[in-house]
């Protein structure tokens, strides 16, 4: 390939990815269809714009190489063993379960052969691990019931498709005329033990040594020697480069080397496997679906009903989700998914399948992942975004306490436990099931109940008339302040103590009578600066003085700014003066201000003082 047609080919792919890749994803149709449909379109069935369809494919498949060492990075041992029970439960079951049926309906009803069979139940058995993480971010809904099972069944499937991906060329020895090559089997299994145990020995030490150098492009360098080294290894004894880098990958996933592994081979990844997924793309023959309409339509259909059939049930019985969750489980992971492109690609480089037979399934996987998310978004609008509260509100039966919490979340939960270890009587309410789940897990905290802090009934069932103070930890700006809005009606003289996201924040809770609003972040950023003045070589002393000084001068300017801050024009001359009156303050006296005056801070609350200083 000439440097001018070389040249050329990478403007048309780059053209073809920033474009249709973007597309795909404002429609929340994911990268990987993206990809696809830009092979689709510059492939030679359409615009022939590429016709070195073969060169492109073996640079590409290295991005499926570099894939599978990333997975393997982020498969460590610990987190496989803390969910043994979702990932080898419900995910052995659904990747087993499924490749048997449509397994058997390949052998059966379309005439492979058991080994064909059981390659094409197997990686159809896989959905797509890219849309299925992008979907649970887009909505939100990773940290779900049915997202946290969601993801131990992917979880489960990225690992069974690396025996899947192994098993292709054993399998095609296997049907062959010599029959099963057992010297093929043991030359597999001799790979696999060299590459785990000079993996061991070697690969630390090699990467400690690396790292005194401290450069990063021969870090980078090391991270794909290793990651190609294995993969050839493994080509040489006939067994698939990609089982080689998933097992590197997994002996390093508990090294102190791995975060820095996977920064450097990202990029990498990410554009080589978007390379795999365009070469993909050109080579799908989207004219059967003219052709063979009904073929091709009856595939589609059929995967989806017997995935999401068999996923229904696991999800209800063995994740123990409700109905509704379970319907969504299913509609996520019904698709096909990236790893059958290249487990079907195996396959009829093997020649287990035929052409035709791994253009109408890549064909069939491809439209079933970009109905995905058209399924997802249709039940979300048909059912709602989010599961119906099934939970009443609980009944609150307590002694009297002095403190009500509002928001049990981070500062809640700090404020809660001080409370606790002193002795004190209080009551802690949060509106969020999941939360409430979460923080019982950790211990049986009998103060925290399930209700709306805005409900004038729940404030009155938790006896907040008898409180003394009332704490608005909520994160939700406006949430907290219909709370206080509720507190300031009903209890005018409970002392509110509010959490404010940020000024414009605080001066709405000022507006409410809440006196000095808490900034979440203002303490924290004031010990940072002082942290930072001290490692710059200030004194201890002229550190917290500079600190507080400057904390005195923002509380004043806050309250000065309340005045009028619904008038931006002031907003901007009060703060441009606040700036200059404290460089003149810093100017005109060096010496910090005695410990004794730094002590008593006016208007802050000794609590204040200790988390300032």
């Amino acid at each position: 390939m000439d440097s001018h047609h070389f040249l050329e080919t990478a403007l048309v792919f780059l053209l073809a990815a920033v474009i249709a890749v973007p597309l795909t994803k404002r429609f929340r149709l994911g990268s990987v269809l993206g990809y696809l449909l830009a092979g689709i379109i510059i492939g030679p069935q359409e615009l022939g714009l590429i016709s070195d369809t073969s060169g492109v494919t073996t640079i590409s498949e290295f991005g499926v190489v570099l894939m599978l060492f990333v997975i393997g990075l982020e498969l460590s041992p610990q987190r496989l063993w803390v969910m043994r029970r979702q990932v080898f439960g419900t995910g052995l079951l659904q990747v087993l379960g499924t490749s048997v049926v449509i397994g058997a309906a390949a052998y059966y009803l379309f005439g492979l052969s058991m080994n064909a069979a059981a390659i094409v139940g197997g990686s159809l058995a896989l959905s797509s691990t890219a849309f299925g993480l992008q979907i649970l971010a887009e909505r939100k809904e990773a940290g779900s019931p049915y997202g946290r099972q969601a993801f131990a069944i992917l979880l489960f499937q990225d690992l069974a498709a690396i025996p899947l991906i192994a098993a292709v060329p054993l399998l095609a020895t296997a049907s062959s005329k010599h029959g099963f090559d057992v010297y093929a089997v043991l030359r597999t299994v001799g790979a696999i033990v060299a590459v785990m145990v000079g993996g061991r020995y070697l690969l630390r030490p090699i990467f400690r040594f690396v790292a005194k150098a401290d450069t990063v492009e021969v870090s980078t360098a090391t991270a794909l020697l290793v990651v190609m080294g294995t993969a050839w290894l493994m080509e040489l004894v006939g067994v698939s480069s990609t089982l080689g880098a998933f097992l590197a990958g997994v002996l390093l996933a508990d090294s102190e080397y791995r975060h820095e592994l996977e920064s450097h081979l990202e990029p990498f990844k990410g554009l080589l496997l978007g390379l795999f997924f365009i070469s993909v793309g050109m080579s799908m023959d989207i004219m059967l679906s003219v052709q063979r309409p009904l073929a091709v339509a009856g595939m589609v259909v059929g995967l989806l009903l017997v995935k999401g059939a068999l996923l229904w049930p696991l999800g209800r019985v063995v994740g123990r989700l409700d109905g509704r969750d379970s319907m969504r489980l299913a509609v996520l992971l019904a698709c096909g998914g990236e790893f059958a492109f290249v487990v079907l690609k195996l396959a009829r480089e093997q020649s287990l399948i035929t052409n035709e037979q791994h253009a109408l399934q890549v064909l069939a996987i491809t439209l079933s992942m970009a109905l995905t998310p058209l399924m997802v978004t249709l039940f979300g609008r048909l059912y709602g975004a989010k599961p119906a509260k099934t939970r009443e509100y609980d009944t609150i039966d307590t002694d009297a306490p002095r403190v009500i919490i509002a928001g049990y979340g981070r500062m809640g939960q700090i404020v809660a436990r001080v409370l606790r270890a002193q002795g004190i009587p209080f009551v802690a309410l949060d509106h969020s099931v999941e939360q409430i789940d979460l923080v019982q897990r950790f211990g049986n905290w009998s103060e925290l109940f399930y209700g709306d802090p805005a409900r004038p009934e729940m404030l009155r069932a938790a006896q907040a008339d008898k409180a003394e103070v009332f704490v608005l930890a909520m994160d939700d700006p406006e949430a907290s302040l219909r709370t206080a809005r509720v507190v300031r009606r009903m209890y005018p003289t409970v002392k509110v103590i509010a959490r404010a996201r940020n000024r414009q924040h605080a001066w709405r809770l000022m507006d409410l009578g809440v006196e000095v609003p808490v900034r979440e972040t203002l303490y924290s950023s004031l010990k940072m600066t002082r942290q930072t003045l001290e490692a710059l070589g200030l004194s201890p002393e002229l550190a917290a003085d500079r600190v507080e000084r400057f904390r005195r001068q923002d509380a004043e300017l806050l309250k000065r700014q309340y005045l009028v801050y619904d008038d931006d024009a002031r907003i901007v001359q009060t703060t441009r003066e606040a700036l200059a009156d404290l460089d003149q303050l810093y100017q005109a006296d060096a010496e910090p201000v005695p410990a004794s005056e730094r002590q008593q801070p006016t208007g802050v609350t000794p609590s204040d003082q200790d988390v300032t200083r």
